[in-house]
């Protein structure tokens, strides 16, 4: 009886009842809803430590920006390509991060990331410790191609587990987790290094990046039986796991699984048909990389030379800044799943974009009249507090479950561009009159005057994404064909046992009750014909794919041509000199 069919034509031996009592559990027994929230608690506490090193590791260097300065000469510049150096990779990293986790699956996927996580840091701990900005560059490099992977499949993994059961409070746990540990770092880096010496950070985020990587190592032995335990869709992967492990005994069956599987895979020629709605998403991350993660790594350095603070004081006012995510991430994921309106989402969205601006227009306002930057340093913690959330949770709204990891590295990958273009040229900016002169106040009014055009632009954005997605929602309102059909067959070869079968397996669990395919999978969702309407959206779906690899690139030669430019070497900075100095 199916799922366990016998194929009669086959010389494989017939699976006998023992076997389908010890290998495959009886398709009628039923996961209790106790256990399953047990083990979907599980597979949640093991996805958020992945990300608890990553996310301490990328605000350890914000608070020490002064430190650095003084004791290894570094310049502007060389900061922001330090910051640069780990946002680069995140150009690109995150998309193949994506399609890894279509591929091969989030699990195998995930222990490629945390370990060049770990790598880097390693790399990065030795290059300070010689006092060797290169190396340090060269180790934030190699940590930055296991970061924009890593915060794709982390976010993979919990929509995997939870988009039908409370997808925005879970999320919001994830992120809570990693913005924790980035608000602790923010907060402690400058204590650290007061307390044990300039070395003390680096080793904390060295040390937490390898708990996650051990993490990692025990959520890939337990990962199968999460998945058993908790009954969700197969992944590709698993599908063609499953598809060999069950040629043993039915051939068709096997094959069958074999052209399920191949429908959950992802190609990137079908990046470019989704949609209008889809790129003006992607043009959105384009702009919140340039509006929060340069902010958030110069606050500290801004601060203090904007308003006259002490180091001390910069760096304290400056963790405020990631503290906000705290509280407000479970929050919002609480509103996510209680109003279940994607046009809710959007106007939070908006809320957070006014929050954002209220804070650069505070900041660049003359500090003789504002006096303090706390109140745009709050109003920042407030929109940055729940924003990053938001641009996750949209994601199922935007596309398919079969679409969610390449779209989240997609997002990824424009939101680090975005990041790595203007923290280079905040850099370059700030070193206007060259570096060393102490601080330069003209230049700071510039940056603040660019971070306050660019979250206008922000909040232009948001408006034309609502317009974008209310129009192709009255356009799929007229097309009554959207979610009639099923899945069509892969191939017109395939003989009618293996369809019958294929359809069957679509509709029945395997393994312990773990449904193949999901409510979006069974719409008959295809980017080619229901997403994309008209000819004229493929074809500048075509155009802002070509732009997007052409910013990408541009974001590649900035980055290296200001590095062969700008990064020198320990004798040419003067270390030998700024270290007696210090001594003496």
């Amino acid at each position: 009886m199916y799922p366990y069919l016998e194929d009669t034509t086959s010389d494989q031996p017939l699976i006998t009842s023992t076997q389908c009592t010890s290998e495959f559990p009886p398709s009628d027994q039923v996961i209790s809803p106790t256990r399953a929230y047990f083990v979907r608690s599980l597979a949640l506490l093991c996805a958020c430590s992945l990300s608890i090193g990553s996310h301490y590791a990328s605000y350890t260097l914000a608070p020490l920006k002064s430190r650095l300065s003084r004791e290894l000469g570094t310049s502007n510049t060389e900061f922001g390509l330090l910051i640069s150096a780990f946002s680069l990779n995140g150009t690109w990293t995150p998309l193949v991060g994506g399609m890894l986790a279509s591929k091969l699956g989030t699990t195998l996927a995930s222990i490629f990331a945390t370990g060049l996580v770990f790598l880097g840091q390693l790399l990065l701990v030795f290059g300070e410790s010689v006092e060797n900005v290169r190396l340090m560059t060269f180790g934030l490099f190699i940590y930055g191609l296991g970061l924009g992977p890593l915060a794709v499949i982390q976010e993979s993994i919990i929509v995997r587990f939870f988009h039908s059961h409370g997808l925005g409070t879970s999320m919001a746990i994830g992120l809570v987790a990693g913005k924790s540990a980035s608000f602790l770092a923010a907060r402690a880096s400058y204590p650290l290094s007061v307390a044990f010496g300039r070395h003390a950070p680096f080793y904390v985020s060295a040390a937490l990046t390898g708990f996650s990587f051990f993490m990692n190592i025990v959520y890939m032995f337990s990962s199968h039986w999460l998945v058993r335990g908790s009954g969700i869709t197969l992944e590709a992967s698993e599908l063609r796991h499953e598809a060999r492990r069950r040629a043993v005994y039915s051939i068709s069956e096997a094959k069958a699984l074999e052209i399920v599987a191949k429908k959950r895979r992802v190609s990137l020629k079908e990046i470019p048909l989704l949609g209008d709605v889809f790129w003006a998403y992607i043009g959105l991350n384009v702009l919140c990389g340039i509006l929060w993660s340069p902010f958030t790594h110069l606050a500290a350095s801004l601060l203090e030379q904007r308003y006259n603070l002490s180091e001390a004081t910069a760096s304290v006012q400056a963790s405020y800044l990631l503290a906000g995510s705290i509280f407000l991430y479970p929050a919002c994921g609480y509103l996510v799943d209680r109003i279940k309106d994607p046009r809710a989402t959007t106007r939070l969205f908006m809320l957070s974009s006014l929050l954002t601006m209220f804070c650069y227009a505070w900041l660049a306002l003359p500090p003789q009249w504002t006096r303090s930057a706390l109140p745009g340093v709050i109003s920042f913690s407030g929109g940055f507090g729940f924003s990053p959330l938001l641009l996750v949770v949209i994601v199922p709204n935007i596309v398919p479950l079969k679409y969610v990891s390449t779209t989240l590295g997609v997002h990824k990958a424009l939101e680090h561009t975005g990041s790595t273009i203007f923290q280079t040229l905040a850099g370059i900016l700030l070193d206007s009159k060259g570096p060393g002169h102490g601080s330069n106040l003209p230049s700071i009014q510039y940056l603040l005057y660019a971070f306050l055009f660019f979250n206008i632009l922000q909040l232009v954005s948001l408006k034309g994404l609502s317009h974008l997605d209310n129009y192709r929602r009255r356009r799929r309102a007229q097309d009554p064909s959207y979610s009639d059909g099923l899945l069509s067959p892969s191939s017109s070869d395939s003989n009618a046992s293996t369809h019958d079968l294929q359809e069957s397996l679509e509709a029945a669990p395997i393994v312990e009750r773990a449904p193949l395919l999901s409510h979006h999978d069974r719409a008959s969702w295809d980017p080619i014909h229901h997403n994309v309407f008209r000819w004229s959206e493929k074809r500048r779906g075509l155009l802002y794919a070509w732009l997007s690899g052409l910013l990408i690139c541009f974001a590649w030669g900035l980055f290296l041509g200001t590095a062969w430019l700008r990064l020198r070497s320990a004798g040419e900075r003067g270390v030998q000199e700024i270290t007696h100095a210090i001594s003496a």
